[in-house]
């Protein structure tokens, strides 16, 4: 029933693949799928930095070759490919993902035929502005929606030290990212977020029979989410995804809309120090304010 992402439709069927049972699912933990776009934070330029997901993918050529391959063979991992020169060129900054199979140096193209793999997010590049609206750099911190400590009914956004995050791969969700499915900000005033990968685990799970998840999906206050994934122990993601069961995305009341939030910015003396348009000086303007949903943090500027 759990696959992973095909260049075609995917439906879940009756039965658990062996690779979810290899990965031992029932003793996983499951966390909200977020619908939003990948990051990664690790070391650039000697300090931690938020890197965008940025995939290398085949040109015309080897894509036809590939599509050709698919049509007549079942097995996408015999396809040959000359990484050298089927491949667009990359800017020399980029890094190819952690999980990524290497060959005599070489990272080897998934399933889809495509290297998943990061670039960083330079302050002023254009083509990642909601990516650098997130960070900042001189007191290398990161705007992070995640549970309270205290309260798992409770969202909190923070001022994160991105040392915290270092290693970490997280979703940023908003205003202009995916079609903003849970209401962020406005046009005129963007308003985007990370959330880090596994920080919202779904509690109450009903079995793992194909018409009890779908019940839960469409039944329950839970279930409101875009997909679940399963963190098993020995590393692999096992995912699940409402398209997969035939159910519509995005929804109209999500679940993540459905809990309140407080700003803790905890920005001591810096805050004076920020762009007066940027998200850290916004927010610290309405520090300890509680919202009774995400939709409702409007900036009065």
């Amino acid at each position: 029933m759990f696959l992973s992402f095909q260049p075609f439709k995917v439906l879940a069927t009756e039965t658990i693949s062996h690779k979810a049972l290899d990965a031992d699912i029932y003793s996983a933990i499951p966390t909200e799928k977020v619908d939003g776009t990948c990051c990664y934070v690790t070391t650039y330029k000697d300090q931690p930095y938020l890197w965008a997901r940025l995939d290398r993918k085949p040109n015309k050529q080897a894509e036809k070759r590939f599509k050709n391959f698919l049509h007549s063979k079942e097995n996408p991992k015999e396809f040959f490919w000359n990484v050298e020169e089927d491949f667009k060129p990359a800017p020399e900054c980029w890094i190819p993902a952690k999980e990524i199979e290497q060959i005599n140096g070489n990272p080897v193209p998934d399933e889809n035929g495509h290297i998943p793999g990061w670039v960083p997010v330079e302050k002023n590049n254009k083509q990642y502005c909601w990516h650098s609206s997130v960070v900042n750099y001189e007191f290398e911190i990161a705007l992070v929606l995640k549970h309270h400590p205290d309260d798992s009914g409770l969202l909190e956004i923070s001022a994160v030290p991105l040392s915290d995050l270092l290693e970490q791969t997280l979703e940023l969700i908003g205003t202009n990212i995916n079609g903003n499915p849970y209401g962020l900000g406005s046009k005129k005033h963007p308003l985007h977020l990370l959330i880090p990968h596994g920080a919202f685990q779904v509690r109450n799970l009903p079995s793992l029979k194909h018409n009890d998840l779908l019940s839960w999906f469409e039944g329950c206050k839970e279930g409101k989410i875009e997909g679940i994934v399963w963190h098993c122990s020995d590393g692999c993601l096992i995912k699940v995804h409402r398209h997969h069961l035939g159910l519509c995305w995005p929804i109209p009341d999500t679940y993540m809309n459905s809990k309140p939030v407080i700003i803790n910015m905890n920005l001591n003396k810096c805050d004076s120090a920020f762009d007066i348009r940027c998200l850290f000086n916004h927010f610290s303007k309405i520090d300890n304010q509680k919202f009774a949903r995400l939709k409702d943090i409007i900036f009065d500027v």
